[in-house]
């Protein structure tokens, strides 16, 4: 079946979303435009993913965990996971590789965890849109390892990407798909088998996605859609 999804969007755990990017708000942002699937992929961060699943489920709309991690190449990588406890584990390491640079708020913005009423109930300490001090190739291997799959974000933006930073689509590692940020122009380079996913990477509530973006799941769930993931990153490593 075609299901629309949206598999980048930052809640405001992340300095550069907008404060009420809220759990309940980008669910129900994504249940009106019609989302069956969303990922939401904090800057090295998974705190308000628990939140965001409770409220997915109350909305019937389908969650994709993930966390968006700065390579010390300052390029993002999208991290995705069949659930919410690995995603969070999993981000809980990333940001002890993190440097101990406290966040400003005057200057970057708030970085809000929040529980499933949008209450805050905490915020991050160490500024999140830092590099962390691991390469691409080490947390691809680290995510692998906790059961994930990574994506390489927006490569056709010119920071922060893997065609921006580096100039070229490395061999190794094989990523699962390649993701293009909607608003800039299509990669000029060849990108062989990879899938190539299409989001929004909404730091704001009416960036968020319409019915736009479809891929071929046999079911609405984030568990299929992990699946698909997986298979596609197995065709691109056979060939």
């Amino acid at each position: 079946m075609k299901c629309a999804v949206d598999l980048h969007l930052h809640s405001c755990v992340s300095p550069c979303a907008d404060d009420d990017m809220t759990p309940n708000n980008i669910v129900g942002m994504a249940y009106i435009k019609g989302l069956d699937v969303i990922a939401v992929t904090d800057h090295n961060a998974t705190d308000n993913l628990p939140a965001v699943a409770k409220v997915a489920r109350e909305m019937n709309v389908c969650l994709l965990p993930g966390i968006e991690v700065t390579s010390r190449e300052e390029v993002h990588i999208l991290c995705y996971f069949r659930g919410v406890e690995d995603a969070v584990r999993f981000g809980n390491s990333i940001y002890d590789h993190l440097p101990p640079l406290a966040n400003n708020r005057a200057i970057f913005g708030n970085q809000l965890v929040m529980d499933e009423e949008d209450c805050a109930v905490g915020e991050k300490e160490k500024l999140l849109i830092q590099a962390t001090d691991l390469s691409i190739a080490e947390i691809d291997g680290l995510c692998q390892r906790a059961g994930g799959l990574c994506v390489a974000a927006h490569i056709n933006r010119s920071s922060n990407s893997l065609l921006g930073n580096l100039g070229f689509l490395p061999k190794q590692p094989v990523f699962a798909a390649l993701e293009v940020y909607r608003a800039a122009p299509a990669p000029a380079v060849e990108t062989g088998s990879y899938k190539i996913l299409y989001a929004s990477d909404a730091h704001r509530l009416g960036d968020i996605s319409e019915r736009e973006f479809f891929l071929d799941l046999p079911e609405r769930s984030a568990e299929a859609l992990f699946d698909y993931l997986k298979a596609c990153k197995a065709r691109v490593a056979h060939d």
